[in-house]
């Protein structure tokens, strides 16, 4: 969230410790990855599965292999030609940059049973695919290989914010009005409630506990903080600007950034500027708008 307008000050009575781990397992069985999920994320890691047989697991699951066929045939991609099979998405996208896309449709609907009454599920799935959309940009400005899984981490940002929404709604509820009331974002109101943690520091436990990449979750955990971010500072930086970018974009704020918008860490990390940021939507809209046509009927779904 962008920062607010006013200053306002935290006492030590109204901090409440908390522990990313012991919130995640309370809600691992709501929000849980589907075996297929699990399964790709292993064959990927193992070498003695073939694509073949990674292609037979993933068409086990009618539903995610139609959304994946979709999304290897939209505007995320542009392939010349027409993808109609697994094994063709595999071929061309390649088994690592898939597993990224299957676990970005499996979150979504994991999360789906978590009941969620602080925030718009639609709203917080929008802001989510935009933030991945303009990460995916990013990472092709900043010459970074493989960047579906900037788009993933854009996707999965703020998972945290749901677990902290569900386990703990009326201290998230403080936060938001902290937020609000200062000049503080939502992570700086957090860190001062929670003692330090913050939804990032929860949505990378999770994604920790689901066994995800090592450099996904330090890149969600890092994203309020790139300073903290070692292998995966870069990619924390680019979710970072990505972040800012989608909340202006939210804000219907059309004037140019500025660099008080952003950490300078993560600018400097990137090798960019805020007037490389300037115009973005245009280049992002098209990711967007196929990537949300596919995501959309899985959260309308969920309400």
């Amino acid at each position: 969230m962008l920062a607010s307008k006013r200053r306002c000050g935290m006492t030590d009575s109204n901090t409440t410790t908390i522990d990313p781990k012991q919130l995640v397992e309370g809600v691992a069985k709501l929000a849980s990855l589907p075996e297929v999920c699990v399964r790709v994320n292993e064959m990927v890691d193992d070498p003695r599965c073939s694509a073949a047989d990674i292609g037979k697991v993933i068409s086990r699951d009618t539903a995610l292999t139609a959304q994946l066929l979709r999304i290897a045939n939209s505007a995320f991609f542009n392939f010349p030609s027409k993808v109609d099979t697994i094994a063709r998405a595999i071929t061309v996208i390649g088994e690592r940059e898939l597993r990224y896309l299957v676990l970005a449709m499996s979150a979504v609907r994991g999360f789906a049973k978590i009941p969620v009454e602080l925030t718009n599920m639609a709203s917080f799935w929008r802001h989510s695919v935009y933030c991945g959309s303009v990460a995916r940009v990013l990472a092709r400005k900043c010459h970074v290989l493989h960047s579906e899984r900037l788009f993933v981490a854009g996707l999965l940002h703020d998972v945290g914010l749901l677990v902290l929404m569900n386990r703990l709604p009326e201290q998230e509820r403080k936060a938001l009005a902290l937020a609000d009331a200062s000049v503080m974002n939502l992570a700086e109101a957090e860190a001062a409630l929670y003692g330090g943690v913050t939804h990032a520091d929860v949505g990378a436990a999770l994604l920790s506990m689901w066994g995800l990449p090592d450099i996904l979750c330090e890149t969600v955990a890092c994203h309020h903080r790139v300073a903290d971010a070692e292998e995966a500072r870069l990619d924390a930086a680019i979710i970072h600007l990505a972040n800012v970018v989608a909340n202006r974009a939210e804000a219907a704020d059309d004037s140019t950034f500025c660099a008080e918008d952003f950490d300078p860490l993560a600018l400097t990390v990137a090798g960019l500027t805020p007037a490389d940021l300037d115009g973005l939507a245009e280049e992002v809209a098209p990711m967007f708008v196929e990537s949300w046509a596919l995501i959309q009927p899985m959260v309308r779904h969920a309400q």
